[in-house]
């Protein structure tokens, strides 16, 4: 599929590896997820705009490469994808961070909003969803949905690891945004729980049930 890449370095693959032991405890968990947001956003970030500009070093006075154009903006939808807010961050200190708040139908799995708060103006921002989870999709393509209805125009979206399912509906419904996944697994369940999966990545990153 175009504009969808999954990210395949070991590390990543060790780390979601790790993740996926239902020992793994939530201190653990947590900086897992922060570490594989870094390692992907990496990646994901690699078209980020640059410009030469005067810098002084101990020896002599260059011209040298810094970040340009757009600001980035960091947009996880609450609760999961605040686990990978601070990995990338830690790349891009000067980022900006929003957030979109959406409840699933326990019945018809399909997502409600109850919060949305993105910098301004959003249109000047390159923006990164983060959820952990690309299940069912129908999280991802309302968030997509209400970036674009505010006039968010480059987007791009960052899990840990998507079912078929959710791929194939957020890229039919967004095929213009970049989607960065860890691993693709196998499929949803009866339940909308992705298989292998991980359980549910809000629980294990804040330690709730």
């Amino acid at each position: 599929m175009e504009n969808v890449i999954i990210i395949d370095h070991p590390l990543v693959q060790h780390k979601i590896s790790q993740l996926r032991d239902k020992n793994t405890g939530a201190g653990t968990f947590r900086s897992l997820v922060e570490e594989i947001a870094m390692l992907m956003g990496y990646e994901a970030l690699r078209d980020l705009p640059l410009e030469d500009v005067k810098v002084e070093t101990p020896i002599e006075t260059c011209m040298t490469p810094m970040l340009a154009g757009k600001k980035l903006a960091v947009v996880p939808i609450l609760r999961a994808g605040l686990g990978m807010t601070n990995g990338i961050l830690a790349l891009v200190p000067s980022a900006k961070v929003g957030h979109i708040g959406l409840y699933r139908d326990e019945s018809t799995h399909e997502p409600h909003e109850y919060y949305c708060k993105l910098p301004d103006p959003i249109n000047q921002h390159t923006i990164v969803v983060t959820d952990p989870m690309l299940a069912t999709g129908g999280s991802a393509v309302a968030a997509v949905n209400f970036i674009k209805q505010r006039g968010g125009k480059h987007i791009k979206f960052m899990c840990v690891i998507a079912a078929p399912e959710g791929l194939k509906r957020l890229h039919e419904a967004h095929p213009d945004i970049q989607i960065y996944i860890g691993h693709l697994d196998r499929e949803l369940n009866e339940n909308a729980y992705i298989c292998p999966g991980l359980g549910d990545a809000g629980d294990r990153i804040f330690g709730t049930k």
